[in-house]
């Protein structure tokens, strides 16, 4: 049995522009904190070094790796960090070549040296990356994490031990596969944000499951906010041009309004012929990815890679589908999304180190689908069959980011996988379950073994594709 995967495992808040390559190595950073406190050794370092492997030292420059140990090492929270102290932050390591692990001992600690790429990979997983600290008391203490997508991170002995010693899930709907949900749907006479719902009050109080939903909604709308009304170049050397600012302006107009949740109602006042609503739906999703590759806080759905998309529909339901809509209907699609990529999760992977961008955008197009179908009023199996066909159509998807960035083909990539996402939703809706020919379950199974089947220079290494065919000279 699996451990339990909650929706906020799966919609977490941190710092762009990777989940994996940047909220990944920033928690390791916490975890090995947190290990040296254990063993009463923190306050005896005096050095400390990072060792990337694999994916993580490929593109590990240009997803922000490098800071993302650092600020993880000097005791900073992804989830509360004020983004606009991270320059600082950076800046003052770099020149002062110290570090205050835990935000508490300064020691001596030169990026250029003490953080090393090293192109090989680990057997166990593509993001790999060992920590090492040393000390007068001891020689050495060493410890080993794999960033394995979303934010999650692991030791392979942790994964090792779960094979011999089978995990007890505290949930009362224990969910391996979408067919085990599907049969808790039918007997209980439950929608899926129903019986997911269940699953988290057996560890959460509902006053906390409605406030984390709704602010992780509320993070979703800031971001999309931030997004539309920042102009400019992006960082990192591609002098990618911001676009939603410009989209938005012409969509929006004239409109006056004041906070995230008056312009979303400013947004239900204009037009949404067919184009309109295409560009509102890309407007979104663009604006999301544009504030985390500019390394803004952002929720990874369920990574920071793919964020835009599960906003971006949401914001479609309700500017768009139902004005009336509101807390319900945004926790019930956040529900629904979070359990269809604990799926992906547990039967496939949502790394595109591991599995190339069908991991990413795939995922999150196919978690969108499944919540947008359900609020459209579909039933379990429409809900299932739109969450198939939206990952259908992201099959073997390549992860190629021009220069290790998350922003060619990244950012546009989302726009693609919200529309795909609304599509399928549709086409569900329309589609009578018992005429399906392809279960949920074997789209999981079909994308893992595509993954596998995948060359690696597909799978976020930037040595394919795009990223070779166009170079960060080109740009």
């Amino acid at each position: 049995m699996e451990e339990c995967i909650s929706v906020f495992d799966m919609l977490k808040i941190g710092v762009g522009p990777s989940s994996s390559h940047t909220l990944g190595p920033w928690r390791a950073g916490e975890r090995f904190l947190a290990e040296l406190l254990k063993k009463n050794l923190l306050s005896t370092i005096d050095q400390v070094k990072i060792d990337l492997y694999g994916s993580l030292s490929l593109t590990g420059t240009g997803h922000a790796t490098d800071l993302a140990v650092m600020l993880g090492l000097s005791g900073q929270d992804p989830e509360y960090i004020p983004v606009e102290n991270i320059d600082g932050i950076i800046k003052t390591i770099k020149e002062n070549k110290q570090i205050k692990l835990g935000n508490e001992f300064l020691i001596p600690f030169d990026p250029a040296s003490a953080i090393v790429f090293n192109k090989e990979f680990l057997p166990f997983h593509s993001n790999g990356m060992t920590f090492t600290a040393y000390s007068k008391s001891i020689a050495k203490f060493t410890a080993t994490y794999y960033s394995i997508g979303g934010g999650f991170v692991v030791k392979e002995e942790r994964i090792n031990a779960k094979k011999k010693i089978a995990i007890k899930c505290a949930f009362p709907y224990q969910i391996d596969k979408a067919t085990e949900l599907l049969d808790f749907c039918l007997s209980e006479n439950k929608k899926i944000s129903e019986i997911v719902y269940e699953n988290e009050k057996s560890m959460r109080t509902e006053d906390v499951i409605h406030s984390e939903l709704m602010r992780i909604w509320n993070t979703m709308l800031e971001c999309m906010y931030i997004g539309c009304h920042t102009s400019g170049i992006l960082p990192g050397g591609l002098n990618v041009r911001r676009r939603a600012f410009d989209m938005h302006q012409n969509l929006i107009g004239l409109s006056n309004y004041s906070s995230p949740q008056t312009w979303l109602e400013e947004i239900r006042t204009t037009e949404v012929k067919f184009r309109q609503i295409l560009k509102w739906v890309s407007c979104f999703a663009l604006a999301v990815n544009e504030v985390n590759a500019a390394l803004g806080r952002v929720v990874t759905a369920p990574t920071n890679g793919s964020a835009g998309v599960i906003p971006a529909v949401l914001m479609y339901y309700l500017v768009i589908e139902n004005h009336q809509a509101g807390e319900k209907e945004i926790k019930q699609f956040l529900l629904v999304a979070g359990e269809i990529g604990s799926i992906f999760k547990k039967g496939s992977t949502i790394s595109a180190a591991m599995g190339g961008c069908q991991a990413e955008i795939g995922v999150s197009s196919s978690m969108a689908a499944a919540a947008l179908c359900e609020l459209m009023g579909g039933t379990p199996e429409q809900v299932l069959m739109a969450a198939e066909i939206a990952m259908e159509h992201h099959l073997g998807l390549t992860c190629d980011p021009i220069g290790g960035l998350v922003q060619i083909p990244c950012i546009e990539r989302n726009t693609m996988g919200a529309i795909k996402a609304i599509n399928a939703a549709e086409l569900a809706l329309e589609t009578d379950p018992k005429n399906a020919k392809v279960p949920l379950d074997k789209v999981v199974n079909t994308m893992w073994e595509t993954a596998k089947d995948m060359n690696n220079k597909y799978k976020e290494t930037s040595e394919g594709g795009l990223a070779i065919a166009v170079n960060m000279a080109d740009c």
